[in-house]
């Protein structure tokens, strides 16, 4: 397989606070492990450009952008609080543009067959931030605004997202809630942040609550009976994938029970559905993930299965 990593030093250049642990070590931690791994020669790295502001536009109104575009801090190591967890410093704009433009940059080289996936190893995540506002750790939603982009502007019918992080995809949910042409899956730890609404499974949406405690074996059920089925119906010419790994047994911010070898499991099981409907294509974008030790090795397992070895 054909597999490029899209990533920036922008990105590493947001942060919220030395206590904060959607940081910039994460990035450096997720390095350090593709090295280790001895995968790192298997993989085309590629710079992430800057999205167009037309891109997130596609997904956000002009005031969601606004509150990130002017509200920076003019000062290193001053801070603008958008909600109780996420912030703004000098570089956030900069990082918010790349992390967007890698979603966007890898969704056209797939297309293009350039590459058959990407996954995209940025910050700030996404998949919280709804149409109207940034929240929860989150500025732009990449996930969505790349889903947004295939359908938009390159002309793919079909796209699924797949999210597989504790906390509920609450703004791609949102963003994609009354379109045909987008099927969502996911499970989530609940009663969790971001404490949104349940809603009813429909054709193009199969959001699937679990309680804290779910280990692996769980999740493996769930995807075959419930995502698999909804994916085979689908039939994506495109899959998007938000890949959290604070599902991990050893992540504090959640409660579940994962394992790397869980994640190479869904990566292979959506990686089927993509070779049999989409050319193999999937774009995966970094969300949550906050025990470093564990999200390097768990976004190796990812990336490892990604390129086929």
């Amino acid at each position: 397989m054909s597999t490029a990593i899209y990533s920036h030093p922008d990105c590493r250049r947001h942060e919220m606070g030395d206590w904060h642990p959607e940081c910039p070590a994460r990035l450096q931690a997720i390095s350090d492990q593709l090295i280790a791994a001895q995968i790192d020669d298997f993989i085309d790295h590629r710079d992430a450009p800057l999205a167009d502001v037309a891109d997130i536009a596609r997904n956000h109104t002009a005031n969601a952008i606004a509150i990130v575009r002017d509200h920076l801090p003019v000062q290193s190591g001053d801070y603008y609080p958008i909600d109780g967890d996420t912030s703004l410093n000098p570089h956030s704009w900069q990082a918010a543009l790349r992390a967007a433009g890698a979603a966007v940059a890898a969704t056209d080289a797939v297309i293009d067959g350039e590459i058959d996936n990407a996954f995209c190893a940025i910050r700030p995540p996404g998949h919280h931030a709804r149409p109207t506002e940034p929240m929860g750790f989150c500025l732009f939603n990449n996930i969505a605004i790349a889903a947004k982009h295939a359908l938009e502007v390159r002309g793919i019918e079909r796209v699924a997202i797949v999210d597989f992080d504790v906390h509920h995809g609450n703004g791609t949910e949102e963003a994609l809630l009354n379109e045909p042409r987008a099927l969502m899956v996911s499970f989530f730890q609940h009663p969790f942040y971001p404490y949104t609404p349940v809603l009813t499974e429909t054709p193009n949406r199969v959001n699937v609550p679990v309680p804290a405690g779910t280990r692996g074996d769980v999740i493996r059920q769930l995807v075959q009976e419930k995502w698999l089925p909804a994916l085979h119906a689908f039939r994506p010419q495109m899959i998007f994938i938000s890949a959290g790994f604070d599902a991990h047994r050893e992540d504090d911010l959640g409660g579940m029970g994962l394992v790397e070898a869980d994640y190479a499991w869904m990566t292979q099981q959506v990686m089927e559905i993509a070779r049999l409907y989409a050319n193999g294509r999937i774009v995966s974008c970094l969300e949550g993930g906050y025990n470093l030790s564990a999200l390097g090795r768990s976004v190796a397992a990812h990336v490892k299965a990604l390129c086929g070895i």
